[in-house]
C-alpha cells in the first residue's frame, strides 16, 4: 500500500500552470488558481502560469517553451481536454509528448467515476514526458483539478510516497537525450 516515507526529506519541484481558454483571464480562472494553490500549499513552487486560447499551435508551442526551460519540472494545463470542436489540449499535448503515461488517463478516470459517475467518460485528461519535463493535461472544472491533485499528483509529485513517486525518476527522464 502506498504510504509517505517520513526518513526522506520533501523535494520541491518546480511546477508551471497553464489554462487553456477562449474566454478567461487570470482573474477569472479558478481552476488555475486551484492548481496553483494546491501545488505551492504542498510546498511545491510555481515556476510560471499563463494562459493561451484554445489553438493546438499555441497550446504546443508554450508546452514546447516550458519543456525547453530549465527552471521547469512539471506542466499541469487545464482545460480543453473535452469533447467540443475547439478542445484540442489533449491533441496539443500529445504533439509535444515523447512518451505518454496512459496509466494517468485511467486513474484519473476511476477517481473521477467516484465523484461524478459514467460523466467521466467526457474527460480526455493526458499526461506524458518530453524532454525530461512531466505534463499533464486536466479538465477545466476546477473540481477536476482538485481531484486530479488531491488523489493522483500529489502524491506522485512527494519524493517522500513510497512505494514510487514521478520524483524520484526525474533525473533518468531525459537519459536518452544524453547517450552517445
Amino acid at each position: 500500500m502506498s504510504r509517505i516515507d517520513e526518513s526522506k526529506e520533501f523535494i520541491p519541484v518546480r511546477i508551471a500552470v497553464l489554462t487553456v481558454s477562449d474566454t478567461r483571464s487570470l482573474a477569472e480562472d479558478r481552476s488555475g488558481d486551484t492548481l496553483v494553490a494546491r501545488l505551492t500549499d504542498a510546498g511545491h513552487i510555481l515556476a510560471d502560469r499563463r494562459i493561451v486560447q484554445d489553438e493546438r499551435a499555441d497550446i504546443a508551442a508554450q508546452l514546447r517553451a516550458w519543456v525547453a526551460d530549465p527552471e521547469v519540472d512539471v506542466v499541469l494545463s487545464t482545460g480543453g481536454t473535452g469533447l467540443t470542436g475547439r478542445d484540442v489540449t489533449v491533441e496539443a499535448h500529445r504533439d509535444v509528448y515523447e512518451k505518454e503515461i496512459e496509466a494517468f488517463a485511467t486513474v484519473f478516470t476511476i477517481v473521477s467515476m467516484q465523484k461524478i459517475g459514467t460523466s467521466a467518460v467526457q474527460s480526455r485528461a493526458t499526461g506524458g514526458v518530453a524532454g525530461g519535463t512531466y505534463l499533464f493535461a486536466l479538465p477545466g472544472s476546477p473540481g477536476a483539478c482538485k481531484d486530479a491533485w488531491d488523489e493522483i499528483l500529489k502524491w506522485q509529485f512527494d519524493y517522500r510516497h513510497r512505494p514510487c513517486n514521478f520524483v524520484e525518476i526525474m533525473p533518468r527522464l531525459d537519459e536518452h537525450l544524453r547517450r552517445k
